[in-house]
């Protein structure tokens, strides 16, 4: 055979091999959407809504077991059901949830999932993201990730939640506990909650480790907290985080746009779990502390605005806190200035049992800026 009709021969046979692999998207028709994913054909591994459609489903779309399945919105507008909780995995107990690891989703592009108690409840996956959605309007929480090890989000608007916006935690199934089913290793990057005045915590992060928050935005309505960061093991959050794998936590650029309730950022995190929180920014006054601190070692970055009434309110006594190229406004004051519950920016209230003096052992401050 004559070597160029060999050549053409070959690529021909290439490319009808590589159409035979291709995966066709499964599109979405109008009418019962949970019903459609319940009867997903085996071999799906792509599914697309018509971005010209709305969609409503009054119960929770559970989604198949599957190493990959996309979930492309592809724009479209889906309202839930005040039961629903959206995009759902089916976990009966840990061993089931173990199992599921295996299983890996990415949900993006949705131009609007309203209602429902959910919007997104991902569950035991390793690797899953969700992308450019926008949820409104979720009673519980609007996205929801337990036993979510290594996901992502990315450009995810949560407006008007009744409770939660955004939520990284354990499992909380038959089996599961905050040392087994983790969500470590998550990271957020430029998601958005618009705090509607019944907001808890536009972002939680619970008993999870090694997470990465960069270039979110906490503004809206005021809130009870922007950021809830705790590994308390037995739900008692008047006590002291003791989860002896939640190791370390990083926000970077979190920008706040509104007043908090309770406290801006509450951090009790175990005594070597390591805590950075760098270039945050709260615009305008603050009544209650900026940041309510019971446990962990607090590392405070270049943080360049500083008001005169932002505090940080300590529960622990001497607590474990360095603080590094800041405004020169967030210090511990001269000696003679201080008493034993205030130092500069520093309280100690509602003090642990047997703590009743601050101590400023562990407080470092070093480069000041401004």
């Amino acid at each position: 055979m004559h070597r160029s009709a060999l050549v053409l021969v070959l690529v021909l046979g290439l490319g009808l091999g590589s159409l035979r692999t291709l995966a066709v998207p499964y599109t979405v028709p109008p009418g019962n959407v949970a019903a459609f994913f319940a009867t997903l054909p085996a071999d799906a591994t792509e599914v697309r809504f018509d971005g010209a459609a709305e969609y409503s489903c009054s119960t929770d779309i559970e989604l198949p077991a599957r190493p990959l399945l996309i979930v492309d919105g592809a724009g479209a507008i889906l309202r839930l059901g005040p039961d629903s909780r959206g995009f759902t995995c089916a976990v009966a107990d840990q061993k089931a949830a173990v199992a599921r690891l295996s299983s890996r989703y990415i949900i993006r592009d949705f131009g609007l999932i309203e209602g429902g108690r959910k919007a997104i409840d991902l569950q035991a996956t390793l690797g899953s993201s969700v992308r450019n959605v926008k949820c409104v309007r979720q009673t519980e929480t609007a996205v929801d990730l337990r036993f979510c090890l290594m996901a992502r989000l990315e450009h995810v608007f949560v407006t008007n939640p009744t409770g939660r916006g955004i939520a990284v935690r354990q499992g909380d199934w038959p089996g599961a506990s905050a040392f087994n089913s983790q969500s470590n290793s998550t990271v957020l990057e430029q998601c958005r909650v618009y705090c509607a005045t019944s907001t808890t915590e536009a972002f939680a992060v619970l008993n999870s480790g090694g997470v990465r928050m960069t270039d979110c935005v906490s503004e809206g309505a005021p809130c009870d907290h922007d950021l809830f960061l705790s590994a308390v093991t037995d739900g008692d959050e008047g006590g002291i985080a003791g989860n002896p794998v939640v190791k370390s936590f990083t926000l970077a650029n979190f920008h706040v746009e509104h007043a908090a309730r309770i406290a801006s950022i509450h951090v009790n995190m175990p005594s070597k779990a390591s805590v950075t929180l760098s270039n945050v920014y709260w615009n305008g006054p603050q009544k209650a502390p900026v940041i309510r601190y019971v446990m962990g070692q607090l590392n405070l970055q270049d943080i360049g605005w500083w008001h005169e009434s932002f505090r940080i309110v300590t529960r622990l006594s001497a607590p474990r806190i360095a603080v590094q190229r800041c405004h020169s406004l967030l210090q511990v004051g001269e000696k003679s200035e201080r008493t034993d519950r205030q130092a500069g920016v520093l309280h100690l209230d509602g003090p642990l049992v047997g703590t009743t003096q601050l101590k400023l052992n562990y407080v470092v401050v070093r480069d000041k800026a401004m």
